[in-house]
């Protein structure tokens, strides 16, 4: 009976203990776990690899040179984060929000969105069906790509119009219904001639 009591007591002890190690940290006075709320947060630096902040809003956000290497930041509001030198390795991105924007003023003025001056480390990130729509939205990199990895990124029904892709590394991207009307700098993008005939911009 003592031993069957000793049994139970360790389960729940190891059970407590289990808990306790699968509660959400705190870098910053941000709560890294899904559907926080992290906004004007500065995360500068952090090491955030592995994070699981999908459908967390996270725009105005300093993740500036950020580990976020496999990170799930699919469906995110990340609008005015600095991403700038961050590793975005094997990261998420699936539908998150990542364009920069200004809101309309009281007048009625319409908003504009802007490029981000960013290029991020997009080794193997996931960036299918990101919203780029308009000559001006950016996605991690979008207008500005110059010197931009996107080995292996997932490049699928992505807007490229009009992006700047001067010295971009597409080794093994997937560019299936990539438009890239527009688009400059495609000869001097990784692998050579990889965007010939794709309506690249002469």
């Amino acid at each position: 009976m003592r031993s069957i009591a000793t049994v139970f007591c360790l389960s729940l002890l190891a059970v407590v203990l289990l808990a306790g190690s699968a509660q959400a940290r705190t870098v910053k006075g941000c709560v890294i776990k899904h559907h926080t709320s992290c906004d004007h947060k500065d995360l500068h630096g952090k090491d955030l690899h592995g994070a699981v902040l999908h459908h967390s809003v996270l725009h105005h956000i300093n993740l500036r040179n950020v580990d976020l290497r496999g990170a799930d930041l699919s469906y995110a509001d990340l609008r005015e984060a600095d991403l700038r030198g961050a590793n975005l390795r094997g990261a998420n991105l699936k539908g998150a929000k990542l364009h920069y924007y200004t809101a309309p003023k009281k007048n009625g003025a319409r908003a504009l969105q802007r490029n981000a001056a960013c290029s991020p480390k997009c080794v193997d990130a996931n960036l299918t069906s990101i919203p780029l729509q308009g000559p001006y939205a950016d996605v991690a990199c979008s207008q500005k790509c110059v010197g931009a990895n996107l080995t292996g990124a997932n490049l699928t029904n992505v807007n490229l119009t009009g992006a700047n892709l001067t010295n971009v590394n597409l080794t093994g991207a997937n560019l299936t219904g990539t438009n890239l009307t527009g688009a400059t700098g495609c000869g001097s993008v990784t692998p050579a001639g990889l965007l010939n005939g794709r309506g690249c911009a002469s």
